[in-house]
């Protein structure tokens, strides 16, 4: 069972390591939609099928596309991706701001007593089937998931907005 667990952890960090490395958008675009099925397969693993399936679903399905569209929609000339003297400023301030949350993250765990055995530790726990998520999140939550969808398409549609922008100004400005 750990080698199954080591295997999906593979998969999903190797995924995600090729996708940084790579600099084409579009590669690395897959490699990250490849590194969120690796995710699903932890969930699923882990006995959490509804989550896996929401997993595939939301991140494989909806925002790979909003992603791959997003790359393809604002993509530049290969002479406007040089790097630029004030990118090593960007990029050590970007290994900064991941360090600061890194040390935050670890100190916390460190600090934190990690109570893997629990007073009730005999007890089963609770059941909670994908018939019972559903009703909770087409009943009370109803609202809040129409929230988000909304939220989600006006992203999208500003998106396309902005990048449909940007072309039209370089149509009139160009030759």
């Amino acid at each position: 069972m750990n080698a199954v667990l080591a295997l999906i952890a593979l998969f999903t960090l190797a995924g995600a390591a090729a996708a940084l490395a790579l600099r084409n958008l579009i590669h690395s675009a897959l490699l990250l939609i490849a590194s969120w099925f690796g995710i699903a397969a932890f969930y699923l693993w882990a006995g959490a099928e509804f989550v896996a399936f929401a997993q595939v679903l939301v991140y494989v399905g909806a925002v790979s596309m909003v992603v791959l569209f997003a790359v393809l929609l604002t993509r530049r000339s290969r002479a406007d991706l040089a790097p630029t003297p004030e990118s090593r400023g960007r990029a050590f301030s970007g290994l900064f701001a991941g360090a600061a949350v890194a040390a935050v993250l670890g100190g916390t765990l460190l600090g934190s007593t990690l109570n893997l055995t629990p007073a009730g530790a005999n007890a089963p726990p609770p059941r909670l089937t994908v018939r019972h998520l559903g009703e909770l999140l087409m009943g009370p939550q109803a609202a809040a998931v129409l929230v988000v969808g909304v939220i989600l398409t006006v992203a999208l549609i500003g998106a396309v907005v902005i990048a449909a922008g940007g072309r039209e100004t370089a149509r009139r400005e160009g030759p």
